[in-house]
């Protein structure tokens, strides 16, 4: 039996690593195969980057965002232009700009203040517009427009009368209005000659599969409608619907997980493979063209693999491919030839640096529902990578966002830089996470630092007993749901953790569903039902009850909050509100504030920074190691308001 090695023989892996920008990123081809872009540093700040397919030594810079990384990109359907979406200081009011290839001229097509654009619809045949939302008339509401790509023009298709989202067909008409009903589920209403919309829903769910059930788009040839539905099932099951007949069949359903992702045909539309992400992601291929080459892919390359886009004549796809212990890679895959060129290695330091395999495991809490989890350890500490270290060890229970969100099997970088500083790693989807079905989100209901929490303390428990944790060395850690998390933890089971770290996490569940940002206000049913209903006496004493805010003097372990001066979703208020009633009880408190930074840190120089901060904390609460702070802090936008003492 191999003998555990000494975490101070085992080499520190840089921040920057993990957190600095990636060498190249988000690798695309044009629909007419003529170019390569990806996302790439200039001036220290993420921008988007072309080359001729044939010549990537031509590559040319497209973008030139000077502070904020560019959140996303794609490419027009006609390939003579590249669009990407961008905010101002993280307050997601995405506005969406466009890029003439052959010119290099850059405009704003969205050139309007506090609006937040939505792609509504893009199209197979129609290659020089696209539908887009907009909600200048009003902040709740996202009226429909066809945007020329070519000129800039906007037409006006539908202003919109109350509905949260439109479903096109591929000639860019408007086929399905969504929006929600009293009981916090969804009504879908079908619309005719592109304009009008029926009185009366054809379709609607109730709350149970409001986060489950919804139309996934047409064919090209409007003759089939998908849905992912899990109405009369517990799993979303991926069904077809005959357009003209309204005939429904099922294509896939699967009794642990909804059904996932799709590949379509990129001509046709039709689904050629879909996925269910259980544990791991599995792909099921129902097209015997496509499987021949997912079939040669999957013997090529090590870890998971997907495509992130194809061309118009399906001849080559970029491949991306995460080995899980290794820097992910991108690939341009030649069908015809069949051959696999390598782009580029996203983090190319990370070669050779001791990465860690992530366990996936299953916990059962304590009313019998089975938590998917993943657990990675320290390195060193798993010789035989077991999944369970020779001697318990300091662990970060790190939770996810959402709550209607999930953790995912593959390279994460939280974890790695965690176990890396010597701490077991545990992320748990927790009931209400999405992707399990639609009773494992229903079983959260009402269960906001209730049955959800519990979830998280016998997911504690579960290491413990295993000898994986050290019961008195464990921290929780992190953002939004997450940061709401920790400050439940540290108030309601202090005894259980030694220390946490709230990142844009909400304090007070009712002034978080009074700041809610506007377009959210038409879904407020559903949080009422869900979190609890602000207008009732039961509601409002439950909302009470379930906010960390009231109990800040209770917390008696050391506490560090991160926030964005500019996030539209939890307000600054819901971290100034704690760390004051903190600071008013004598409980001491880091709060560190950034800015320019809305629900998350977006910049690296800020992410780096705070994760500096985080580090060292956790060194001192729990006695891993951490790189030295520099001046990583100095170099960033973080305000530290309290706490600075403990800041080491």
């Amino acid at each position: 039996m191999n003998a555990p090695a000494k975490l101070d023989t085992i080499p520190l892996i840089p921040r920057d690593s993990l957190y600095g920008n990636p060498t190249r990123a988000g690798g695309q081809i044009s629909p007419d195969g003529k170019w390569i872009s990806w996302m790439a540093p200039d001036q220290g700040v993420m921008n988007v980057w072309i080359a001729p397919a044939d010549d990537l030594s031509a590559e040319k810079l497209m973008t030139h965002a000077t502070e904020r990384p560019i959140p996303q990109y794609f490419w027009s359907p006609d390939s003579q232009s590249l669009l990407y979406v961008q905010d101002k200081g993280g307050d997601e009011n995405f506005l969406l700009y466009g890029i003439d290839i052959a010119s290099g001229e850059e405009r704003n097509l969205t050139p309007f203040e506090n609006t937040r654009v939505q792609i509504m619809g893009t199209s197979e045949t129609i290659r020089d517009s696209i539908l887009v939302g907009l909600n200048n008339r009003d902040a709740r509401l996202h009226d429909v427009h066809r945007l020329n790509l070519h000129t800039g023009e906007l037409t006006l298709v539908m202003e919109n009368p109350g509905f949260v989202s439109f479903l096109a067909d591929d000639s860019l008409t408007l086929r399905w209005a969504m929006r929600p009903n009293a009981s916090g589920g969804m009504d879908f209403f079908e619309i005719t000659n592109g304009t009008t919309i029926a009185e009366t829903p054809s379709e609607t769910t109730a709350l149970e599969d409001a986060l489950t059930t919804s139309p996934a788009g047409y064919t090209v040839d409007g003759k089939t409608l998908y849905w992912i539905d899990s109405r009369g099932r517990n799993t979303a099951a991926l069904i077809a619907q005959d357009s003209e007949t309204g005939e429904k069949r099922i294509i896939a359903e699967n009794d642990k997980a909804d059904i996932g992702g799709t590949l379509a045909h990129p001509k046709t539309g039709e689904v050629q493979a879909y996925s269910v992400n259980y544990l791991v992601n599995e792909w099921v291929v129902l097209d015997s063209d496509i499987k021949a080459s997912l079939d040669w892919l999957g013997e090529q390359l090590e870890g998971e693999f997907g495509i992130s886009s194809r061309t118009d004549d399906d001849d080559r796809w970029i491949v991306w491919n995460d080995p899980l212990v290794a820097p992910s890679r991108s690939y341009l895959y030649d069908r015809n030839a069949q051959t696999l060129t390598l782009l580029y290695t996203t983090r190319p330091e990370l070669e050779g640096a001791p990465l860690r395999p992530m366990h996936p495991l299953e916990i059962t809490a304590r009313d019998g529902l089975v938590l998917p989890s993943y657990l990675t350890l320290p390195p060193g500490t798993d010789p035989q990578n077991t999944g369970t270290p020779h001697d318990p060890v300091p662990m970060v229970l790190l939770v996810h966002g959402g709550p209607w969100a999930r953790d995912n099997y593959g390279f994460n970088r939280a974890h790695q830089w965690l176990a890396n500083r010597g701490y077991a790693v545990l992320s748990v989807n927790y009931r209400g996470s999405t992707g399990f079905g639609k009773d494992f989100i229903t079983a959260a209901n009402l269960e906001w630092a209730g049955k959800m929490h519990d979830d998280l303390i016998d997911a504690v428990d579960y290491a413990v007993e295993r000898g994986i944790a050290d019961k008195d060395k464990v921290a929780i850690m992190g953002g939004s749901y997450g940061g709401y998390a920790t400050l439940v933890g540290l108030t309601q089971t202090g005894d259980r953790f030694a220390c946490g770290v709230d990142i844009v996490g909400p304090s007070n569940l009712e002034t978080l569903l009074e700041t809610i940002p506007p377009y959210w206000e038409p879904m407020i049913a559903q949080f009422h039902e869900r979190m609890g209903n602000p207008n009732t006496d039961d509601g409002k004493a439950l909302l009470k009850e379930r906010s960390p805010l009231y109990k800040a003097s209770e917390i008696t372990k050391p506490l560090l909050i991160g926030q964005g001066a500019n996030d539209p979703r939890v307000k600054q208020s819901e971290s100034d509100q704690i760390v004051d009633a903190m600071k008013q009880a004598g409980v001491p408190v880091t709060y560190v504030l950034f800015p320019d930074e809305g629900h998350g840190f977006a910049r690296p120089e800020n992410n780096i920074a705070f994760n500096a901060i985080a580090e060292n904390f956790l060194a001192h609460c729990l006695g891993g190691r951490a790189e030295a702070m520099g001046e990583t802090v100095a170099a960033s936008t973080a305000k530290i308001v309290t706490g600075k003492e403990l800041v080491r």
